[in-house]
C-alpha cells in the first residue's frame, strides 16, 4: 500500500510586508496524529507562518496542500472548515461571554436557523470540556471569571467544537504552572492518539524533549531545519541554528571575586510573613550580589518579592535598606528607598503597552524632568534613550511603542526604567518569561554585568537551572518555608527539585 501523504505541506511560503519579506521560502510538513514543534527566536517569522496557515495573512509565493490536495486558505473560516485551528498565546475569547457561548462562537446550536439552543449548546460543551479531563468548568460560567489555565482549556474546547484535524498552539505553558502543563501534556497525548496533529510553538526547549515527535527551526524568515527528530537532535545544535551561533555558555561566568561576604547588607530582610503565603523569612543581600529563590509555583516566591516591594502588606517582620526599615505595604517607600521590582506578568503590570518606549523607561522617574508643572520632554527622551542603549536595547528608538518590541526588548525597557531610577535592589520574577534563547543568553549577560557594577538582584524563575546559572546563593523554597540555603555552586538541579518535593527546613 502506497504511504499517505503528509496532512499537511507548506512549501516554499513567502510573505512581504511593506519594506519587509517576513517569510522567504518557508518549508513545513505535518503527519497525522503528531506533534510538531516549530522553533525560532522572536522575529524569526512563527507568528507570521501560523497567520497563513489560519487564513489570516495571504503568502505572495508558496503552496500549500492539505490531505494531498493543494488548498487555498482564503480566511480563517476557510481554514476552520478544512480542520485546521489556531489557539495564539493571547487567547482570542469574549470574556464577557459564557463558556458555552465562547466554545460555539459563530455556530451556534440554532432552531429555525436563528434561534439559539442555549440549552444543547451548554450540554455539548459540557461533553468537549470532559473529553479535555475538565469536567468542573461549567460551561454557564463568564470566561472572564476563569483562571489562565482554564481559559486555555476553554480555546481547546472551541477547536475541537469543529472537525478539526490539526491544531496550532502558540506558547501555550506560557502561563501555566507545573501541574497545568503536565495536564497539557495529557490533553495533547490524547489529542494526538485520536489522529489529530499538533503544531506546538514554545521557547522551552525541554518542552519539546517531552512532548515533540519532529522539528522544525526557522531563522529570519527562512526554513532552516526541516522534521529533525525531537528526542536525538542535541539542544546545542537547535540553539546553534536558532542563533546562528553556538552557545557555548548561556550563563556568563560569575566574578572570580564574589560580592565580599563583609560588606553591609544593602537589603535585610527579618521575620518576613504573610498569613496563609509564607512563613518567615529571613536573607541578606550585598551590593553585587544575585540571590534566587527556587519553588514551585505557589511555594511563596512572588509573595515575598511583592511584600519587599510593598505591593503587599506583610503579618510579621521588617523590611530594611541601606539600613532604613521600610513603612509595611508601601511601594512608594519601597521605590524611594531604591528597590525595582520586574514582575512576572510584565506586560499587565509593568508595562504601558500602548505608550513610548521613552514613557515607559521614565515613568517611575518623571519628577526628575518636571519644571515648573511641565515635563522637559527633550530630558525625558534623552535619558530614557541613554538607558535603553546601555542595555543594547533593539530597535533604538526612544519613539516606539512598546508592544511593539520583542519579549526581551520588553523586558530590557523594564530594567531600563529601575537603571534610569537608580535603584539599588532590583526583584527579578521570572525576568525571561516568554524570551527566545538567544534574547534570554542577552538578558543573562545584562543582570550580572548589573551585579558586576553593584546592583544587588533578588531573581525567582520556574526553571531550576535559571536559577542556579545566575545566582551566587539560593534560598529554596517548599510550601512557603525556606528548606535549604547554599551557595549555588553546591546545589544542582535534581538536589533542588529533591527539596522543593520533599524537603524539610534545614536545622
Amino acid at each position: 500500500m502506497a504511504p499517505e501523504p503528509p496532512l499537511l505541506t507548506m512549501s516554499g511560503i513567502t510573505k512581504l510586508f511593506p519594506g519587509v519579506r517576513a517569510l522567504d521560502g518557508v518549508d513545513l510538513e505535518v503527519q497525522a496524529g503528531e506533534v510538531h514543534c516549530l522553533l525560532g527566536q522572536n522575529g524569526a517569522g512563527k507568528s507570521t507562518l501560523i497567520k497563513v496557515l489560519a487564513g489570516a495573512h495571504q503568502p505572495n509565493d508558496g503552496e500549500i496542500t492539505w490531505r494531498g490536495e493543494t488548498v487555498q486558505l482564503k480566511s480563517p473560516i476557510a481554514a476552520m472548515r478544512l480542520g485546521i485551528a489556531t489557539i495564539y498565546q493571547e487567547l482570542d475569547l469574549v470574556e464577557g461571554l459564557s463558556v458555552a457561548e465562547n466554545v460555539f462562537l459563530g455556530h451556534e446550536p440554532t432552531s429555525a436557523g436563528f434561534i439559539v439552543r442555549t440549552g444543547e449548546g451548554r450540554l455539548a460543551a459540557k461533553a468537549l470540556l470532559a473529553r479535555l479531563g475538565h469536567p468542573e468548568i461549567d460551561p454557564a460560567r463568564h470566561v472572564g471569571d476563569l483562571s489562565a489555565a482554564q481559559q486555555q482549556i476553554v480555546s481547546m474546547a472551541r477547536a475541537l467544537s469543529h472537525d478539526v484535524r490539526l491544531i496550532v498552539m502558540d506558547e501555550p505553558s506560557a502561563a501555566l504552572d507545573p501541574d497545568e502543563v503536565d495536564n497539557l501534556f495529557r490533553i495533547v497525548d490524547s489529542l494526538t492518539a485520536d489522529g489529530v496533529a499538533v503544531v506546538y510553538i514554545s521557547h522551552r526547549l525541554e518542552e519539546i524533549r517531552r512532548i515533540g515527535d519532529r522539528v522544525t527551526v526557522i531563522k529570519d524568515g527562512r526554513t532552516v531545519a526541516v522534521g529533525l527528530p525531537a528526542a536525538d537532535t542535541p539542544t546545542r545544535d537547535i540553539v546553534a541554528m536558532m542563533t546562528g551561533r553556538d552557545v557555548a555558555y548561556v550563563f556568563p561566568p560569575r566574578p572570580e571575586e564574589p560580592a565580599a561576604a563583609t560588606a553591609e547588607p544593602v537589603l535585610r530582610v527579618q521575620g518576613l510573613s504573610r498569613k496563609g503565603e509564607f512563613a518567615p523569612v529571613d536573607l541578606e543581600l550585598r551590593p553585587g550580589e544575585i540571590v534566587g529563590l527556587a519553588g514551585l509555583v505557589g511555594s511563596g516566591r512572588s509573595e515575598i518579592l511583592e511584600t519587599i516591594y510593598g505591593a503587599r502588606k506583610a503579618s510579621t517582620g521588617t523590611v530594611t535598606v541601606a539600613g532604613k526599615q521600610l513603612r509595611p505595604g508601601s511601594v512608594r517607600a519601597a521605590v524611594a528607598a531604591g528597590i525595582g521590582l520586574a514582575p512576572e506578568e510584565r506586560k499587565a503590570q509593568a508595562l504601558l503597552m500602548t505608550e513610548s518606549v521613552t514613557r515607559n523607561v521614565s515613568v517611575s522617574s518623571l519628577s526628575r524632568f518636571a519644571r515648573i508643572g511641565w515635563i522637559d520632554r527633550g530630558g525625558e527622551r534623552k535619558a530614557a534613550q541613554g538607558a535603553t542603549r546601555e542595555l543594547q536595547m533593539r530597535p533604538d528608538n526612544p519613539d516606539a511603542a512598546v508592544r511593539t518590541l520583542s519579549g526581551g526588548n520588553q523586558q530590557k525597557a523594564v530594567l531600563a526604567r529601575w537603571l534610569l531610577r537608580g535603584c539599588r535592589v532590583l526583584l527579578l520574577d521570572e525576568p525571561t518569561r516568554g524570551v527566545d534563547v538567544g534574547a534570554r543568553a542577552e538578558l543573562y549577560a545584562v543582570i550580572r554585568r548589573l551585579a558586576d557594577e553593584g546592583l544587588a538582584v533578588l531573581l525567582v524563575s520556574s526553571e531550576v537551572p535559571e536559577v542556579l546559572g545566575l545566582a551566587d546563593r539560593v534560598l529554596v523554597l517548599r510550601e512557603g518555608q525556606v528548606v535549604h540555603t547554599a551557595p549555588a555552586q553546591e546545589l544542582d538541579e535534581h538536589r533542588v527539585l529533591d527539596l522543593v518535593m520533599e524537603g524539610s527546613p534545614t536545622p
